[in-house]
């Protein structure tokens, strides 16, 4: 049984495909195999259900793809959630089918002025909110956020186009921690900016520092509880490092999904009640 026992909100990928490309994985000139990802998926989502967490489900429209990635769906703390206004048209009609879903099922809904994709670029680290800029989530929202929910947000420029949501490049690996601790951090040095990475070792000086080779693999869009870190099987080095710092790693590969730029985390939004 997980050490806290968490809820996500999923999508079944029922209409994977890659149709169009707004993302450097996305290359709609090459094969899908829609019934692979969907297996795929089912194995992440029977890892959660094995270890004790509820996993709630929004269904995936026709036509769009990309809700698979339901970490882009908002961003949620104490019942409240604050909707996506995605960046590309081809995610636009998203954002209304998370708001519906969150008003049915008794969330505060948040409506953003700002362009923003939600836990793609906000994570919660203890009482921060980390929140990733350069591609994807507008300055604004970072201050949007702050106002609405109250906590201190620090900002990280990504660099890197392969890492274009924050939650590619960075994991927070303690959901939960005590009133004033710091919670345990990975990330990917090599897709934030100076400035970004002075931030990170201010802040976050034990934190795991990833390679390359396993960030290039989806390693840090990875999910955990506090005690099971769900990450990439080919990220071998950071399945080492999470298992030196006394985690343990489940590893579910979702090589299928990739090929729409997402993995683990992007398929998993944390519903905090």
């Amino acid at each position: 049984m997980a050490l806290n026992r968490r809820t996500y909100l999923m999508s079944r990928p029922d209409h994977f495909t890659v149709s169009y490309s707004i993302n450097p994985w996305m290359h709609p000139a090459d094969p899908t195999d829609t019934a692979r990802a969907v297996a795929q998926w089912q194995k992440l989502y029977d890892a959660y259900i094995a270890l004790g967490h509820e996993v709630e489900l929004i269904e995936q429209a026709p036509g769009l793809p990309d809700m698979v990635y339901t970490a882009n769906g908002g961003f949620v703390i104490d019942g409240r959630a604050y909707i996506p206004k995605f960046r590309y048209a081809e995610r636009q009609p998203e954002s209304a089918l998370f708001a519906d879903w969150f008003r049915d099922n008794g969330y505060e809904v948040l409506e953003p002025e700002y362009t923003n994709e939600g836990e793609g670029d906000f994570l919660l680290a203890g009482e921060r909110i980390l929140a990733g800029r350069g591609f994807r989530s507008a300055d604004d929202s970072h201050r949007e956020i702050a106002d609405l929910f109250g906590r201190e947000v620090l900002s990280l420029t990504l660099v890197d186009p392969r890492f274009y949501h924050l939650d590619t490049a960075l994991s927070v690996l303690d959901p939960v921690v005590a009133p004033g601790a710091e919670p345990t951090i990975a990330y990917l040095p090599g897709a934030f900016d100076d400035a970004s990475r002075e931030v990170l070792e201010e802040h976050f000086p034990n934190a795991i520092r990833v390679s390359d080779e396993d960030g290039s693999v989806f390693g840090l869009n990875s999910a955990s509880d506090g005690e099971n870190v769900f990450l990439s099987p080919r990220a071998t080095g950071f399945i080492a490092q999470v298992a030196e710092r006394g985690y343990t790693p489940v590893t579910v590969d979702l090589s299928e999904l990739l090929l729409g730029g997402g993995g683990i985390k992007c398929c998993t939004l944390e519903l905090r009640k």
